[in-house]
Parts: C-alpha cells; structure tokens; sequence
C-alpha cells in the first residue's frame, strides 16, 4: 500500500489540509491557532461555526499558565491528552474525579462524580484554568460555583463536554450566564476530551513558540 509515512510531512499536510478546509475569517485572530487545533482533535472543519466565546480565553489561560496556576479538569482523559512535557514547570493538571471524597459527595448531593469532582477544586481554582472536556453535569456544577458570591474564580474556562442528556445544554448555559469569566465552548452535542486537551495544548505551543 502507498501511504504517507513520514511523520514530519503527515504533520505538515494535515495542518495545511485544515488552513485550507476550515473558514476561520469568523474568528478573531486571536483564537484561530485554538480552533486549527481543535479541527486537528476530530477531523471536523465545520465545527468553527459552532464556536462561541467570550473575551480572549486563549490569551487568559496563556498568561494563567505562566503565572503557574493549576490546570483543572473533569475528566482523567482530559489529563492524559495534555503535554505536560512542555508546560511552564510551576503548572499542574488537577483532576479530582477520583479523589477519595468524590464518591461521598456524589452520593450526598445525588448527583454524578463528575460533578461532585467539581466542588473539591477549590481555591486551587482561582486564577487557573477550568477545563470541561466530558460531563454536563461537571459544566453545570461549575456554572453554579461561578455564580455564588466569594467563590474560586478561573481565568478562563475551555468547555467541550460531550453527548446526548445535557451537553447542548451546559454550553448553552454557560454562554448565558453572564459570568464575566473569558471561555470558549462549542455549541452543541460535539465535544469531548480529545478537544478539550487540544484547547490546552493549543495554548502551551503558542507559548512555546513565543518563549523561543
């Protein structure tokens, strides 16, 4: 069989095969190398019209992570798909879905882990970076921390949770709810882990590239 092996030339196509499938001109400049990336993560160049942001989250979560703030996620996925070789030496990845307190929680607030996972973030939250790349009900928790008085508050928040029961919905909400807190999220089902740590990863190679 006849095929592209070489990986520095798969690397090369596949990026200007998007440049040239994906309209960008929607998009402020500022978030375009984000959305290349996250076309990258699926294979779904139409996804850009379904991105709805507000502020400059790429350039909120740059400057969180050279800051050295945490990186809070939902999901162990959303973790494992993050280079954490190249980020700033001071940033850590939080995932708490599988803290022993979660299942408590959870049982406590009759409500999933993911969710639950949510509250042990704490003040860890503050000035960090909010990634959301699997469960609705882990946006929704998130959304209803946002709102109360004298909580934790990120610097930005990537929201990319997937599926059927809830996912169009938490964007939905977070685009209403007015938090004042720079995101992007994807309007509808789409979503998942794989574009969350994309998002992330988008902003650690743009910071690489600026370092260098």
């Amino acid at each position: 069989m006849g095929y592209l092996k070489n990986p520095d030339e798969i690397y090369k196509e596949s990026f200007a095969a998007i440049r040239r499938e994906t309209d960008l001109s929607r998009l402020p400049e500022a978030l375009r190398a984000l959305a290349i990336r996250l076309v990258h993560s699926c294979g779904m160049p139409d996804l850009v019209d379904d991105l709805a942001w507000f502020g400059d989250p790429a350039a909120a979560a740059a400057a969180a992570l050279e800051a050295g703030a945490h990186i809070c996620v939902d999901a162990t996925m959303v973790e494992s798909g993050i280079m954490k070789a190249r980020l700033p030496s001071a940033s850590k990845i939080l995932c708490t879905l599988n803290d022993p307190e979660t299942p408590g929680l959870a049982k406590a607030a009759a409500t999933t882990r993911s969710a639950a996972a949510i509250d042990i973030w704490g003040a860890r939250l503050d000035g960090g970076l909010a990634v959301i790349g699997n469960a609705p009900t882990a946006l929704f928790r998130l959304i209803e921390i946002l709102s109360e008085n004298g909580k934790a508050r990120p610097a930005a928040i990537f929201a990319f949770p997937v599926g059927f029961v809830g996912a169009a919905e938490s964007k939905q909400a977070l685009i209403e709810a007015g938090l004042d807190i720079p995101f992007i999220t994807l309007k509808g089902r789409r979503g998942g882990s794989a574009m969350a740590a994309a998002a992330v990863n988008a902003v650690i190679l743009a910071g690489n590239e600026a370092g260098s």
